[in-house]
């Protein structure tokens, strides 16, 4: 009877279409709010969650807020309940498509990939068009970006004792090694 039940599941798996996919919990992401002559402002969260769908391009991330670490403990006080209010936004999301994705066509030679998707953060998105860097090692793919980010659009509040020492448009770079 086992070995029937058996012989079914696997006759009936092999009918249902398998989605390749690629994942990571400990994608990068770093950003960089810096302006010159002051203090560095830049923090960097190693627990990113990423998904790469191999097969159509799809691509999805999440960073949580409070993920995210400075040189400075105080800095990082100040972005989680001043800045992006993480107890009430606790995570940022980017769902989109990496443009004429063909796994079969990586190798370990970078590839340039037009990405398009929407960023959402602060409880407020925005569509997000940037270059893809992606190559294959091994059987493992990666992901890196860079894209800048106007705190403006996502309603970012700077205080204004410290408004020249943080710049309005922040650097996102992103890298994930997807397995």
């Amino acid at each position: 009877m086992k070995k029937i039940s058996l012989l079914i599941l696997v006759t009936l798996c092999s009918f249902v279409p398998i989605q390749e996919k690629k994942i990571t919990k400990t994608g990068t992401i770093t950003f960089e709010a810096s302006v010159p002559s002051f203090e560095e402002v830049k923090g960097k969260n190693t627990a990113v969650t990423c998904i790469l769908n191999t097969s159509n391009g799809e691509i999805a991330a999440l960073a949580l807020m409070k993920g995210f670490r400075f040189k400075i403990a105080l800095m990082e006080e100040h972005f989680n309940e001043n800045y992006m209010e993480s107890s009430k936004y606790p995570k940022a999301t980017f769902k989109g498509k990496i443009e004429n994705f063909d796994i079969s066509k990586l190798t370990a030679t970078t590839k340039e990939f037009t990405l398009k998707g929407k960023l959402e953060l602060h409880g407020k998105s925005k569509d997000i068009t940037t270059v893809a860097k992606i190559k294959k090692i091994g059987t493992d793919i990666e992901v890196k970006t860079t894209f800048p980010v106007n705190v403006s659009d996502f309603e970012i509040e700077i205080p204004s004792v410290v408004s020249k020492k943080v710049a309005k448009k922040v650097s996102i770079d992103c890298n994930f090694l997807l397995k």
